[in-house]
């Protein structure tokens, strides 16, 4: 073997790629946070934190509602993605669920929450007034349901890529060796599917611990970690308290991590090793296919509800309160202030969605594909995007980019941007933006990759293709629905996305979230719903733009018996 083929130019600028991205993007800032935590006037919080029993109940209750919602979401997802791969129903229907279930991708989750409380809530529409019940949503329960309405789109998204792509001649091969259709999905199906499960129970539970919109809105006295670092930050001003409280919440998330990294690597299952053969079977069994239509029926019907209320309340003076009908709300949020909002939202969303997508592939490529000193590294490193709370990045950028006297011994940064600091600029929004959004893509792309059958790309290489040609005409085609959802996922959180980049934002730099949250703190919520249906049309209208451009045809190019 030559010299030029022992060593892969792929690999080497592939890696050189990446280790810049999570050293830069990722771990700097976490090292500015770490670097005040180690500081010995940070022992008294941990102790006041860990050993106090109301802090206790803070870390117990974050813990419950985190497993809560990845439990309650992932199932949603789940069921959701066997619906429009397996079971037999109108394709109407299938349309239907289908749109609900990416609505709630586009907009900021609080707005879910409120348009919740507008329902539900003591005085709500539906609640109170229509069935004269003090709706009590205010805690455990009506965070679980919010958020995981909220948050089960990532693991349908996720796992109906997957669903479509197992080889129905499994199934088939199972059902002539005697298996029933339950026998063959706990057994063939099932494990198929472990990689995206493991996967969609991570995000969700990380989402879920981390979230600050949701537990300020509805969260009542249920009070979460991510909460009381918030009012450490911005209510105290206790930056050190608030890195404290960011390790603590950073253990249970790093733990989820292991445990689905370790149950992926033993479930590692192959279920793409060229052109499926054979036809689905779709289900037609009323007394399983019931069920699965009743459930997708009642969380499609709810989030369109929900929605609705949004788009009502935008049109309103004050829903409930005042109902009747005005345009002031959409005359306010598309001048001035809000204009320039959409302009740059749109902008810095549009420019981290393609880097954030195909920095997810390449490094997903790469954690599962190549083998390189440090692999394990770069996959952790690239999720701590995601399992560290958006607060703390937000201040760790702060801490990290904003002032040079403040960098200390780690210098690389301000000699490369001249002394400057990057703090409120359009830079460091678009690289929250990619740090926040890369690891739902590489963790979308490693589950594909893991179903995919290594002999194809070897085949590709023994007969003279170079790893880009191979990856390019044989490795990409088949991971293109995980690339897809990469996508939306990224402009999507991009678009939505609130807790870090609201410490750097300026009056030059005005992002949409923050506007509708601004909005809602000071009880504008005609304002608030008009920004959230202005905001769903954009990323609507880019997801229509990204299927088309990405060539996705999640339909026609599958032919389906029903039996």
């Amino acid at each position: 073997m030559s010299l030029k083929r022992a060593i892969d130019p792929v690999l080497i600028v592939g890696l050189i790629i990446s280790v810049v991205f999570v050293g830069i993007g990722i771990l700097f800032p976490l090292l500015m946070m770490l670097k005040s935590v180690f500081d010995p006037e940070a022992v008294p919080y941990f102790e006041r934190f860990l050993l106090r029993p109301a802090f206790q109940q803070i870390i117990g209750r974050t813990l419950v509602l985190g497993t809560s919602v990845a439990l309650l979401g992932t199932f949603i997802g789940f069921v959701f993605a066997f619906f429009q791969a397996r079971v037999a129903a109108p394709n109407w229907l299938k349309k239907f669920a289908h749109w609900m279930a990416l609505v709630p991708v586009v907009s900021p989750p609080f707005a879910v929450a409120i348009a919740f409380a507008t329902l539900f809530g003591r005085n709500g529409l539906i609640s109170y007034k229509i069935f004269g019940i003090r709706g009590e949503i205010y805690g455990l329960f009506g965070m679980t349901i919010v958020m995981a309405l909220s948050f089960f789109p990532a693991a349908y998204l996720n796992m109906v890529g997957l669903m479509r792509a197992l080889d129905p001649a499994l199934d088939e091969a199972s059902t002539n060796l005697g298996a029933n259709r339950f026998t063959t999905f706990r057994k063939v199906t099932l494990p198929m599917l472990a990689p995206g499960i493991a996967s969609s129970l991570l995000l969700l539970f990380v989402e879920a611990i981390a979230d600050l919109g949701n537990p300020l809105t509805i969260g009542g006295d249920y009070v979460v970690l991510a909460v009381r670092l918030f009012i450490a930050i911005t209510g105290e001003y206790d930056v050190l308290a608030g890195a404290v409280l960011s390790v603590i919440l950073l253990v249970p998330s790093l733990i989820v991590y292991l445990i689905q990294k370790y149950w992926a690597d033993r479930a590692s299952v192959v279920s793409v090793t060229g052109k499926p053969t054979g036809t689905v079977n779709l289900l037609t069994d009323w007394r399983v296919r019931g069920p699965i239509i009743a459930l997708v029926l009642l969380v499609a019907g709810l989030t369109a509800l929900v929605y609705l209320t949004i788009v009502v309340g935008a049109f309103t003076v004050l829903l409930g309160i005042d109902n009747s009908f005005t345009l002031k709300n959409f005359e306010y949020v598309i001048s001035g202030v809000g204009q320039d909002a959409f302009a740059v939202t749109t902008t810095l969303s549009a420019i981290a969605t393609p880097v954030a997508g195909i920095l997810g592939m390449l490094i997903a490529f790469l954690v599962v594909r190549r083998k390189f000193f440090g692999r394990a590294a770069l996959d952790f490193g690239t999720m701590l995007g995601i399992a560290v709370p958006g607060t703390i990045f937000g201040i760790g950028y702060l801490l990290a980019f904003n002032d040079p006297t403040k960098i200390g011994e780690f210098t690389l940064i301000p000699k490369l941007t001249g002394g400057r600091a990057i703090f409120g600029g359009a830079l460091a929004i678009v690289m929250v933006y990619v740090i926040r959004s890369v690891p739902a893509a590489l963790r979308a792309g490693v589950a594909a990759l893991q179903q995919i059958d290594p002999s194809l790309e070897e085949a590709s290489t023994s007969l003279g293709a170079n790893t880009m040609t191979t990856f390019r005409r044989i490795t990409l085609p088949l991971i293109r629905p995980a690339f897809f959802s990469g996508l939306i996922y990224a402009f999507s959180r991009s678009m939505t996305t609130i807790s870090a980049v609201i410490f750097l934002t300026t009056p030059a730099t005005k992002i949409m979230t923050q506007q509708i949250y601004n909005e809602t703190d000071a009880n504008r919520f005609g304002n608030a719903f008009a920004y959230v249906v202005v905001l769903i049309v954009i990323v609507l209208v880019v997801i229509g733009i990204l299927s088309i451009l990405v060539g996705l045809d999640t339909g026609a190019r599958r032919r389906e018996r029903v039996v």
